[in-house]
């Protein structure tokens, strides 16, 4: 509740209390195979438009904490700048000819990444598309 007058008061706290979109043992499933395969597996997240530093550094120890507290692996985290092109965030970890997928809800962000595959993971079972993509 009031998610919205928290980001706007610079809490972070929406950011430890959000809900997951899947169960956290599928999610993590899922991605520990990948990895198992030789996947890497990163989150890059958009930090608050506007926002100080002393809040960007509150935002992205909040997002880690969360990740964390759900058990959701992950090689590499970025907390970016709102409105930070994400493709620009991972081209430096491929290696030539290698591509990335992205899992957004941003359809803006989707259509800007030219690195690979994209997933609206509030379209659809987000896991079974993973499984599929991943050819795991």
């Amino acid at each position: 509740p009031h998610w919205k007058d928290k980001l706007n008061a610079s809490d972070p706290s929406p950011y430890l209390e959000a809900q997951p979109l899947y169960p956290d043992d599928a999610l993590r499933q899922v991605l520990m195979q990948a990895i198992e395969q030789g996947v890497k597996v990163g989150v890059i997240t958009w930090l608050s438009m506007d926002s100080s530093n002393v809040y960007k550094a509150r935002t992205r120890k909040a997002k880690r904490e969360w990740l964390k507290a759900h058990g959701i692996p992950c090689q590499f985290f970025h907390g970016v700048t709102y409105g930070t092109t994400k493709a620009d965030c991972v081209r430096c970890k491929l290696q030539k000819g290698e591509q990335a997928v992205l899992v957004d809800d941003n359809a803006k962000v989707r259509k800007g990444w030219t690195l690979g595959d994209t997933i609206d993971p509030t379209q659809g079972d987000l896991i079974e598309k993973l499984y599929e993509l991943l050819d795991l």
